[in-house]
């Protein structure tokens, strides 16, 4: 006889008495709340195992109990020992070909999609094996997380969408600085590059998420440095992100090469544009390579330069000292721009 001990109720199941029979319709209680079709029971030395379709997904799905609803307790497979209901062998039939349909469909998906992505992991060995310098410990990440915590439940945790390649360094120590400098290189990751205390975070200890630049490590886009103790095992590691169109964001040299070296001389910084109305000023200043900064009476149009994907900082560098402005990549400055004298024209 084999048991299985419920987690929460203290109730046991004997698995090896079957509690319901092919074509049966059964149900999850307590989370999706989705309908199945029994279409294959088979029987080991842990006991039955039920094999069910989803009645909507026509997805697949396997269960080792399944209680009658009148026990209900907690999330599970229930069948309904008060109305229970079968499905004709030809209903079943018909599902479970829709439902084999569907798995080889997505099998087949799957095969296309890695296939490409080893194609482009190819371009990216390819790209790090010629570009990643010989001298360099460690690389310097970009990660764009988003959240998937549920605060009802009290889980927290977040996936990554997105990797970029904003550059490489010569040490494997932890300096925000310098995680702060490659941050230009990247529009998603440009507002980082002015010092803001509450984007440092320092999380090396148990369950912690280690040393990162960002505003939260569960959504918006971080800054990372990733140790290089294997080359061929890093190369591999990021070869699908230097394989991407959108992967690598990092100051090249005179030669075309990857440097280690992101800080932009003060020669290539290019003359600043200001604005002026009857009540309000601008500045926008070239702030680094890929970035510009709007300085002056913001404050009235908050709302549309965040619409316009500006990022505030209250601490930026501004003639010496520290001043309050926004972010934007420097392929808005055009729309900022006009944006601005329509504005004024307005006031």
């Amino acid at each position: 006889m084999t048991k299985l001990y419920s987690l929460f109720g203290g109730t046991t199941t004997d698995t090896d008495v079957k509690s319901v029979e092919v074509n049966q319709i059964v149900q999850m209680e307590g989370y999706s709340y989705s309908r199945y079709v029994v279409y294959k029971i088979t029987h080991n030395d842990f006991g039955y195992h039920y094999h069910l379709i989803n009645l909507r997904s026509h997805d697949f799905h396997q269960s080792e109990i399944i209680k009658p609803l009148s026990q209900k307790f907690g999330i599970g497979m229930y069948y309904d020992d008060k109305n229970i209901e079968f499905m004709t062998e030809e209903e079943v039939a018909k599902l479970y070909a829709k439902a084999q349909a569907k798995r080889v469909d997505e099998m087949e998906q799957q095969r296309a999609e890695e296939k490409r992505r080893e194609e482009v992991r190819v371009v990216g060995r390819e790209w790090l094996r010629n570009n990643l310098p010989a001298d360099a410990k460690a690389i310097i990440v970009g990660r764009l997380k988003q959240d998937e915590s549920d605060s009802q439940t009290d889980y927290f945790a977040s996936s990554t969408l997105s990797n970029v390649i904003l550059g490489f360094s010569k040490h494997t120590r932890d300096i925000f600085s310098e995680m702060r400098k490659h941050a230009s290189n990247f529009e998603g990751t440009a507002y980082l590059a002015e010092y803001n205390e509450d984007y440092e975070h320092r999380e090396k200890y148990s369950m912690g998420a280690g040393y990162y630049l960002g505003e939260s490590k569960y959504r918006g886009w971080i800054i990372e440095k990733e140790p290089i103790y294997n080359r061929e095992r890093t190369i591999e590691e990021f070869a699908y992100t230097a394989g991407s169109p959108d992967g690598i964001h990092i100051k090249l040299n005179k030669s075309g090469k990857a440097s280690n070296n992101t800080n932009l001389n003060e020669s290539e910084q290019q003359p600043t544009a200001q604005i002026q109305s009857d009540n309000l000023q601008f500045e926008i200043v070239d702030y680094s390579e890929k970035a510009i900064a709007l300085f002056g009476d913001t404050k009235p149009i908050k709302d549309l330069l965040s619409a316009m994907g500006g990022k505030f900082n209250p601490r930026l560098a501004y003639k010496e000292t520290k001043k309050a402005g926004w972010i934007f990549s420097k392929t808005k400055r055009e729309e900022l721009e006009g944006v601005l004298n329509l504005n004024n024209n307005n006031k």
